[in-house]
């Protein structure tokens, strides 16, 4: 297991260097976790497939595998390797999990009834290729096909089924009415309005940092980490989770349709940003903040992870 010799000082997000100064291959680590996860989500597919009404499985296979950064199971990958985690594909097969819940909530966030959104990635959104029904309901398929995955995962870990459950407990909090669920309806709700700072932090603290934060802690639970450990890295995800949709909110904010992949943009929904209430350098600065205050929680709990680091600055230093 990796440990921080110490805080050291505490990068700015932008700065390629780790805390003590050594340099990190982050691309390189991401392309080799990424292709992972995506040999995963094919096994994955393999066996939950079959699963699915095959009216559904196009609709479903398309939500899950036009790319994306994969960022959550990447997290859950780098926490468990912090961790002290031995290096087996079971974890790759339990992150995924985390990944066909993210799948389920882009196919719901792009329907007519949601954003209304007719591109993500640069390709048409499911709904525009199987229809509206398919897709809702192929979404809502890979709900309990991701818990499925979840607990056959941490059998192959060899986990306890009394961490197995902690782990799905805390997956389905995440995604439900008290997170990225809950998140979703206070997003349609705040449509028109002018919202508060605090009214927008618990909107994307539910949203779009829930299943961020519990990638972080499945990780770590798949490890059997350690208690301050897990809640240092929940504290770590917390703080990317919001720092990440600053910087979506900058993105969407300066850069073309061509460019992000998407549309349509959040202010022609009439959503409120970042940006709207901070301006584009307040946003930069306080994603910048919200980076080192990740970096910071990983030092409270001396985890020595060049990976988390890099990665706490790459979600605000990507172009997409």
């Amino acid at each position: 297991m990796s440990r921080v010799q110490g805080e050291g000082p505490v990068p700015l997000a932008g700065e390629s260097s780790t805390q003590t100064g050594e340099t990190f291959d982050l691309e390189g680590y991401l392309a080799r976790s990424r292709a992972r996860v995506e040999k995963g989500l094919e096994r994955t597919l393999e066996d939950l497939l079959p699963l699915i009404d095959p009216g559904q499985r196009g609709a479903v296979r398309q939500g899950i595998t036009t790319g994306g950064k994969r960022l959550r199971p990447v997290l859950c990958m780098a926490a468990y390797e912090a961790c002290g985690g031995e290096d087996q594909e079971a974890i790759v097969d339990l992150a995924v999990a985390l990944e066909l819940l993210h799948g389920y909530s882009l196919m719901h966030d792009d329907l007519p009834c949601m954003d209304d959104a007719p591109l993500r990635r640069g390709v048409p959104t499911p709904h525009m290729v199987h229809g509206e029904v398919v897709t809702l309901i192929g979404g809502a398929a890979l709900i309990p096909a991701a818990h499925l995955q979840g607990w056959r995962a941490a059998g192959r870990l060899g986990l306890p089924d009394a961490e197995a459950r902690a782990i799905l407990q805390a997956i389905a909090k995440a995604v439900g009415g008290e997170g990225m669920v809950g998140g979703q309806a206070l997003d349609l709700l705040g449509e028109g309005r002018r919202l508060t700072r605090a009214e927008l932090d618990q909107l994307h603290r539910r949203k779009t940092g829930a299943l961020l934060e519990v990638s972080l802690s499945v990780g770590a639970r798949a490890a059997l980490a350690p208690a301050q450990e897990r809640k240092s890295l929940e504290g770590y995800g917390r703080a990317i989770g919001l720092a990440f949709q600053i910087a979506d909110d900058v993105l969407d904010a300066t850069s073309d349709e061509e460019v992000l992949g998407k549309a349509p943009s959040d202010a022609s929904l009439g959503k409120s940003t970042y940006v709207a209430l901070l301006g584009v350098d307040g946003a930069r600065d306080e994603a910048n903040r919200l980076v080192r205050q990740a970096h910071e929680a990983l030092a409270r709990a001396e985890l020595r992870s060049p990976p988390l680091e890099a990665l706490a600055s790459y979600v605000v230093e990507r172009d997409r």
